[in-house]
């Protein structure tokens, strides 16, 4: 309800009361239960705190009275009753944090939780392949996303040269995004292994893997920050570089509406602060591929559904930049678009996790699989 990106959706299927309802019913069940759980530690804390005074009250008495009967002396008293004073300020503080333990148990459980997930680390220290021209490998590559009943990957064979055009194709959930988030090493095979210049990405150290990869994903960040700094993100390096900005802008066609900004590349962006610009959709998926072209050291480019709110003008130009400044480098494009998809040297045709069909636009249509049945379906809507 309170976030802009809904509101949309919110006011145009009249979710609002619907929603204000189901939270309303949530806050009183966790309201009934907060009470009773206060109820049940404040009726401790109140009938020790009854049994402590008590004992304490009752104590001053007996020292008192003990006094008067002349058993112990004057001083005796003082000293008895000082530290009777100080054990009850000790009891009181003791009781309060264990009330206070029990409450912050409750969220350290969540944390002993998550800190008890096995978390692997690469601890590859390779910060180049033997081979530089091998590009990439992968050999049996399975994986399983953690809860999932069935592998997002089955046994996936390919070999993508160094400076070859790859593009991605199939239907939603085939596995595409999960193939390149494998390939960038931000997951590890369940099985199979996976080289960039002929070393195990296993062996490669994380972040000189990371800077090999420019990436722009489809649901891509977006950040509250200035223009440039949104660019900029893409190489930290260089957060500040200007120059760069303006050459990565160039690249990702975002150059010609940031200039006609009041502050250029110092506009904020986005809602969170007073003075910040909301952006449309496309111009959003033009300031991200313009951050993935800011890491002009990557050797691959990859861009998942990097045009899908663009028009096809806009789409035309940007793979025209795309394949000019990709020459020597590995190009992953992952897109239902057909008259991008065919300008690429090797297609790779996925279907529920498994490459089915491999090959150029020309072999792939005479093969007369999977492939040319998507192709047909697209190109029957321009008939």
């Amino acid at each position: 309800l309170a976030r802009e990106d809904h509101a949309k959706e919110v006011k145009l299927f009249g979710l609002g009361r619907e929603l204000l309802d189901r939270y309303r019913s949530i806050f009183r069940d966790l309201y009934k239960e907060d009470r009773s759980l206060a109820i049940r530690r404040d009726s401790w804390g109140f009938g020790l705190g009854v049994f402590g005074n008590a004992a304490f009250y009752g104590t001053y008495a007996w020292i008192v009275i003990t006094t008067v009967q002349g058993a112990i002396s004057l001083g005796d008293m003082t000293m008895y009753l000082l530290v009777f004073k100080q054990g009850q300020a000790s009891v009181s503080s003791m009781l309060t944090a264990i009330g206070g333990m029990y409450e912050d148990n409750l969220y350290l459980s969540n944390l002993y939780e998550y800190l008890e997930q096995e978390s692997t680390q690469r601890a590859g220290t390779a910060v180049a392949g033997p081979d530089p021209d091998a590009g990439l490998q992968l050999t049996d590559v399975s994986f399983t996303y953690p809860g999932a009943r069935f592998p997002a990957l089955r046994n996936v064979n390919l070999s993508i040269r160094s400076g070859q055009s790859v593009a991605i194709v199939g239907m939603n959930g085939s596995g595409k995004t999960t193939l390149i988030k494998l390939m960038a090493g931000l997951y590890s095979p369940e099985s199979g292994a996976i080289r960039y210049q002929g070393q195990d990405l296993e062996d490669w150290d994380p972040a000189q893997l990371r800077a090999a990869f420019g990436i722009i994903f489809q649901d891509f960040n977006r950040y509250q920050l200035k223009v440039g700094e949104n660019i900029g993100a893409g190489d930290v390096e260089y957060l500040w570089d200007q120059q760069r900005w303006t050459a990565a802008a160039t690249k990702g066609q975002s150059a010609a509406f940031i200039e006609r900004m009041e502050d250029g590349y110092h506009t904020q962006l986005g809602r969170w602060f007073n003075d910040g610009q909301e952006l449309s959709g496309g111009e959003w998926q033009r300031i991200a591929l313009s951050r993935a072209f800011m890491r002009s050291g990557a050797d691959v480019l990859v861009l998942d559904e990097p045009t899908a709110s663009m028009d096809a003008q806009s789409e035309a130009e940007i793979f025209d930049h795309f394949q000019s400044m990709t020459a020597g480098k590995i190009a992953i494009l992952n897109s239902h678009r057909f008259s991008t998809v065919r300008r690429a040297e090797q297609i790779i045709v996925m279907d529920e996790g498994k490459v089915v069909e491999t090959g150029s636009h020309e072999s792939l249509l005479e093969l007369n699989g999977l492939y040319a049945r998507l192709f047909e379906l697209q190109a029957r809507g321009y008939r």
